[in-house]
């Protein structure tokens, strides 16, 4: 019989998407959590979120305690989000309480404390029976202090305070010189302290979350991408994904009867992956549209990642040849997100691609194309990504299709996503083009295809009013 780890050690959740799996459940209960991070890095919206999410999903009332922006800033800040601060506090589940302390009225003499602090935090916790409470930022409280013995009795004196009164507390404060903090102790103190970090590499932006420290409780140690976008922040907890993912013996249809006839068993198993890599002007595109249109045939919601083509071009295109997407689109089984790789960093991407899925729960995906993702990142991180996403999708039993640009020379970097996918991907089809005689004609082989027999000719193929056409190359194979 196991043990129910939350009756020894209970965490309160933190209503921040992807962090309780990171964190094994959520911040420590009845103890002080440190965020720390430079300036714009999401310190103090996430303490936010913290509360509104405590009072909304977990009834837990909550105080929030400002040394630096008035409750009316606040509010406004954070409406966009759809946080209604104001709503909160009429119903007694929310109390913000500004402080202003001006550095020049701090005097030090051996006598200073903060008794005036915890009389007035004390107080509005009674007065709507907080569970919660966040005070932002402790350096404003201690800015004007030099004298450390001072700042280190007091600081331990808070903390302990807030433990003695049993409330799930975050501390948030700014990041220091050669330390986590300013005042290079609060770190020490805490029972759990969350790292926060903005930083912009070749003009691309990105959030980054590491779990510093977490008495008592194992947790995640790697370094996480976060987003913050109108529905607040969401953390993914990208590199605990394990290969336990579950198979199917289910057979789709890629969309198009002759691609099927190339494989044993007419298409491919449920829940895997597909890559299309060829050069440009191979109807890779292409190919992915079909795929789209059979999932959509078949009434499952769809996602379409393109890189390269806005949604009206794309599906402009593809009528032409006969594949007609736009009545997928408005019945809304067809969902199309368009962006440039340069919009964000690579783990962004795969961010946003995960929050689309968590929100339209797809039974396929389509990402096209991959390569594109060379241009805001190294080879090593455009790998790691792409094996990540493919995790991702296959332990969601995701139907999923990539499409990469190669070239004829190699030695190009862009082949390093089809080095990075090709031995993870359950099939792979070639697409390319070969010219004899003035006259270019496309040829499509099957690399390999999982638990499945398959072509080993290579076909040549067409393309019409009608679409795509197959027939077999006199060439041998």
């Amino acid at each position: 019989m196991s043990e129910d780890k939350s009756d020894y050690f209970p965490k309160s959740k933190t209503g921040v998407d992807g962090l309780d799996e990171i964190t094994g459940g959520g911040f420590p209960k009845g103890r002080p959590t440190l965020i720390c991070g430079s300036a714009g890095c999401g310190k103090t919206l996430m303490g936010l979120q913290f509360l509104v999410k405590g009072i909304t999903e977990y009834d837990e009332p909550g105080v929030f305690m400002s040394f630096e922006e008035t409750a009316k800033d606040l509010t406004q800040n954070v409406r966009s989000l759809g946080y209604d601060l104001d709503k909160l506090v009429k119903t007694n589940k929310l109390k913000i309480d500004h402080i202003q302390i001006e550095k020049n009225e701090i005097e030090e003499t051996g006598e200073y404390d903060l008794e005036g602090l915890f009389i007035r935090l004390n107080y509005a916790i009674d007065a709507i029976g907080a569970k919660r409470v966040v005070l932002d930022t402790i350096e404003s409280l201690f800015g004007g202090l030099d004298n450390a013995t001072i700042l280190r009795s007091e600081l331990r004196r808070l903390f302990q305070w807030l433990k003695n009164k049993g409330v799930t507390a975050i501390i948030t404060g700014e990041r220091g010189e050669s330390s986590l903090t300013r005042q290079g102790l609060e770190e020490y103190v805490s029972d759990c302290v969350i790292l926060l970090d903005f930083r912009v590499i070749d003009q691309i932006a990105t959030r980054r979350l590491r779990i510093v420290k977490y008495r008592g409780s194992t947790h995640g140690t790697n370094e996480y991408p976060f987003l913050i976008d109108e529905a607040g922040i969401s953390v993914l907890p990208i590199t605990s994904l394990k290969l336990e993912h579950k198979t199917s013996s289910d057979v789709l249809s890629y969309g198009h009867e002759g691609l099927n006839k190339l494989f044993g068993k007419g298409g491919f198993f449920r829940g895997t992956s597909t890559l299309i890599t060829g050069t440009a002007g191979t109807l890779k595109t292409t190919l992915a549209a079909y795929f789209a249109l059979s999932s959509c045939q078949r009434k499952e919601p769809t996602l379409f990642f393109s890189f390269e083509e806005s949604p009206d071009q794309l599906i402009r295109n593809m009528s032409s040849i006969g594949v007609d997407l736009n009545p997928f689109i408005k019945s809304k089984l067809l969902f199309i997100h368009a962006s440039r790789p340069s919009l964000q960093g690579l783990e962004l991407h795969l961010l946003v691609l995960h929050k689309l899925i968590k929100e339209l729960k797809p039974k396929t995906v389509i990402v096209d194309p991959i390569s594109s993702l060379v241009t805001v990142g190294t080879s090593s991180e455009v790998r790691a990504m792409l094996v990540r996403l493919m995790d991702m999708l296959k332990s969601n039993k995701i139907n999923a299709l990539f499409t990469s640009l190669t070239h004829q020379k190699s030695n190009e970097y862009g082949d390093l996503t089809v080095d990075a996918v090709s031995s993870l991907a359950d099939t792979w089809i070639q697409v390319s083009n070969d010219e004899k005689n003035d006259v270019r004609k496309r040829i499509l082989s099957i690399v390999k295809s999982r638990g499945m027999g398959h072509s080993n000719q290579a076909w040549k193929f067409i393309i019409q009013d009608k679409g795509i056409k197959l027939t077999r190359s006199k060439e041998k194979a």
